[in-house]
């Protein structure tokens, strides 16, 4: 009797989790199959302005510091540890939001990141000396680095596999926007205002929270991942009935789609280190480290390099940087249209390798002078920053959506490790004698970085999340 009692118990189960596995795949289809509906739009543009400030955000500081180093007379390690305390609160921030937006949705822990980050950026204007500015730089950084990895996760959640690059990247090129406006603020600001200009312009995002919290609808993906298909159905149904109000076409849901999809509790850890998601795990923490170890230390030195060394004006300082930011925002503009196409892995490649010609150029020709640093620098930073911006949508693609956000939080981690390195590297360089070496550093990094991805890289164009990560 209790082995017949055991056996239906079981046979429940198993249908409990059949019916679960069917209605999971039949959203999942009607998801990939909607055209970019208009919510979709709405927000990707309301997570894109809360990115834009956190770029904004993140390099603001690049553009105070030449008046800072002058007028607080800061030694190169103190300008270093400035520069990364920032950092360092992103690392925490990004593991720390990245695993709670994995149980409690992605939705609420934006909007406190993004509360965080604009609050400190008040704080940042009365700091009276290095050691305030470095607390306050950090606990904003904690917001910062919390917001870009669960915003990642929730419009990678939104998209369907069909041109998944290019809708994900221009709302990442938001970011790109955000640093070169600051750089346009900075430039036209801080020479007049001061470098507390920087950081009130900092506070706006706080603006965000609002339309972010109550007028965006919760990740269907996540929430299918959390057995809530209810919810997600009512989500999914606002988008079909967007699509029909304003004449865009509905296919039949493909069946290559509706593949399994339980409801799953959050991912651990160990997962991530697992035989499928280990390999890509190292790979993409190396790509996080050596892509912005480079990238955040040419832009957040650059400035300071010019002033100090080449004794350039503050306004030429800051325009140097302004204007490789803007380069680099044109070629990650052609980035985000050609990167279906292309594939991930052949653009990575390429373009971390062609990084390294003008870093090497650089050491060979001493980097004597402010012209020839900004006209070799700049290709190689507008290189590897089309690497930079889209590695959370390469990271979304590598992980499901039970792991999406903390992968992303954890990957980013060391983006901010690199990020962290590459100031006291710089630091300890400079310290010693000529700069030129530090490019020869940045270099070899891009060098190996690049040939990690050649042979390790794994294409993820065209196919559903699902598919690539199940």
């Amino acid at each position: 009797m209790n082995a017949s009692i055991a056996s239906t118990m079981t046979a429940d189960r198993v249908n409990a989790t059949a019916i679960a596995s069917d209605s999971g795949a039949a959203l999942i289809a009607r998801l990939e199959r909607l055209p970019v509906t208009r919510p979709v739009l709405w927000a990707r543009g309301c997570v894109g302005m809360a990115t834009f400030f956190d770029g904004y955000t993140t390099i603001a500081l690049a553009y105070a510091m030449p008046i800072l180093a002058k007028e607080w007379s800061l030694a190169p390690s103190m300008t270093a540890a400035i520069i990364s305390s920032g950092y360092l609160g992103q690392l925490i921030g990004a593991i720390f939001f990245g695993w709670l937006a994995e149980r409690i949705g992605r939705l609420p822990v934006l909007a406190i990141a993004i509360g965080i980050f604009a609050a400190m950026s008040a704080a940042c204007i009365f700091a009276w000396g290095p050691q305030s500015l470095i607390l306050f730089r950090f606990l904003q950084g904690i917001g910062t680095g919390g917001e870009v990895p669960v915003a990642s996760a929730y419009v990678n959640e939104l998209s369907g596999a069909k041109r998944r690059g290019r809708f994900f990247l221009l709302y990442e090129l938001l970011f790109l926007v955000g640093l070169t406006a600051a750089g346009a603020i900075g430039y036209t600001m801080v020479p007049s205002l001061g470098w507390q200009s920087m950081f009130i312009v900092g506070m706006v995002p706080v603006a965000l929270v609002i339309p972010l919290r109550f007028f965006l609808s919760e990740s269907p993906r996540w929430l299918i991942n959390r057995g809530r298909f209810a919810e997600a159905d009512k989500v999914i149904r606002r988008l079909e009935d967007s699509a029909i109000r304003y004449g865009q076409a509905l296919p039949e849901p493909r069946a290559a789609t509706a593949i399994l999809v339980q409801a799953k509790p959050a991912g651990s850890i160990r997962e991530m280190f697992g035989p499928l998601y280990g390999p890509r795990t190292l790979l993409l923490w190396g790509m996080w480290f050596g892509a912005y170890m480079i990238n955040n230390g040419l832009l957040t030195w650059l400035p300071t390099l010019y002033r100090t060394v080449f004794d350039l004006p503050i306004d030429q300082a800051i325009g140097y940087g302004f204007a490789m930011t803007g380069v680099a925002l044109i070629a990650s503009f052609i980035c985000a249209l050609t990167i279906d196409r292309v594939g991930r892995r052949r653009w990575y490649t390429g373009a971390l390798l062609f990084a390294a010609v003008p870093l090497t150029a650089l050491y060979l020709l001493g980097a004597s002078t402010p012209v020839m640093v900004f006209a070799l620098a700049t290709p190689a930073f507008a290189a590897l920053q089309t690497v930079t911006y889209s590695l959370y949508l390469y990271s979304g693609e590598l992980y499901p959506t039970r792991l999406r956000s903390v992968g992303a939080g954890l990957g980013s981690a060391w983006l901010r490790a690199g990020s962290i390195a590459g100031p006291w590297v710089i630091g300890l360089v400079m310290s010693g004698g000529p700069i030129a070496p530090v490019f020869l550093a940045f270099a070899a990094v891009a060098v190996l970085t690049g040939f990690a991805v050649l042979c390790w890289a794994p294409e993820t164009s065209g196919k559903s999340l699902e598919e690539l990560s199940p």
